[in-house]
């Protein structure tokens, strides 16, 4: 039997709602024609459980493997670098092979918004604020147009990116630092889930929505003006709660952050910088009870494994210009220049 006879079993199983089967099909096609790419991309795609369920360490593996591949032969098919890039961050914790995999992508498309905010995204979510900002700078120098939705993240990163450049850097959490005051903040928090947003904003502004319910009669007498200027009063008492919870969300739920940041870091690296007693505490177990399936088994992986941090460790990013050597703006003779003035 023939790889394309397959590839359309695989295609008629798919269709017919047979997950499992249309991924043997499939793989037995790529194994008869390892450039069969249709029929890679049916193994990446029917490998991962329904819409709605978290994928496994070894379902998500699979699929990203298969991912490869087809980026392999037509790095074109933007729809495959959209589902690595959620395979790799979301499900297996993978930032810095994230942050490489949306480099990768401006190689074929420099003009893409998407790997910009994406970097930008993956930065903010390391800790690493300037260089998040730096690449939405790029985005603004460059004039890239995006959708409505990438537009509104990018403007709600702008936010987070300026709001943290207004704290001390010494307040940015490094998980890396092993005497860093975020570790003294997690220690005293761990003992007890985060406080909810909704929440806050139920013991702040609710009562003060009820008292101007109960006395804007009195106050405001009655008549379409009065209901116009409560109506008025309760709008902006709504919004102001609504700023004022969030950012208490913020200050109260920062060593939740902090130990989210340190799990992340885990995850993204394989080594072990969380203390024992942190692991086992309840602010621990809430956040790991959230995580992706294929990101906490992995993580019992990196847990068991107990690698140290080596010491002198520092973060490392991508040459996030290296689509431009490529396209023909980085000539030679200024790559040397530049590396010449680094040197100096």
């Amino acid at each position: 039997m023939s790889a394309e006879h397959h590839y359309l079993n695989a295609v008629e199983a798919y269709d017919e709602g047979k997950a499992e089967e249309a991924y043997e099909e499939a793989r037995k096609a790529v194994k008869l024609d390892p450039d069969h790419i249709d029929a890679w991309q049916l193994c990446a795609e029917t490998i991962l459980p329904p819409k709605g369920e978290k994928p496994t360490l070894i379902q998500a593996a699979k699929s990203l493997a298969a991912v490869r591949k087809i980026i392999e032969l037509d790095p074109n098919r933007t729809a495959m670098w959209m589902l690595g890039g959620r395979l790799l961050s979301d499900e297996l914790g993978l930032l810095s092979e994230g942050l490489q995999w949306w480099q990768d992508l401006r190689h074929h498309l420099p003009k893409e918004v998407t790997p910009l905010v994406e970097q930008a995204s993956l930065l903010a979510d390391m800790g690493h604020y300037l260089e998040a900002k730096y690449r939405l700078d790029t985005i603004i120098e460059e004039n890239m147009d995006g959708g409505p939705s990438q537009i509104a993240k990018i403007h709600q990163l702008r936010n987070q990116v300026i709001a943290a450049a207004n704290l001390q850097p010494s307040e940015h959490f490094k998980p890396w630092e092993k005497h860093h005051n975020g570790w003294g903040a997690i220690e005293s928090k761990m003992g007890k889930g985060p406080v909810s947003e909704s929440f806050l904003f139920l013991i702040t502004t609710v009562p003060v929505l009820f008292a101007v319910v109960i006395f804007s009669r009195q106050l405001a007498g009655e008549g379409w003006g009065a209901f116009c200027l409560t109506s008025l009063i309760v709008f902006a008492t709504v919004l102001f709660g609504m700023r004022t919870s969030k950012k208490m969300f913020h200050n109260i739920n920062r060593p939740a952050f902090n130990l989210l940041r340190a799990m992340n870091f885990e995850a993204n690296t394989g080594y072990s910088v969380i203390h024992e007693e942190i692991r086992t505490s309840t602010l621990y177990m809430y956040i790991m009870q959230r995580k992706p399936v294929a990101w906490q088994e992995r993580m019992i992986k990196i847990i068991e494994d107990n690698s140290p941090l080596p010491k002198n460790w520092k973060p490392q990013f991508p040459d996030f210009d290296s689509h431009l050597d490529e396209m023909g703006f980085i000539e030679d003779g200024e790559e040397d220049a530049f590396e010449q003035f680094e040197e100096e």
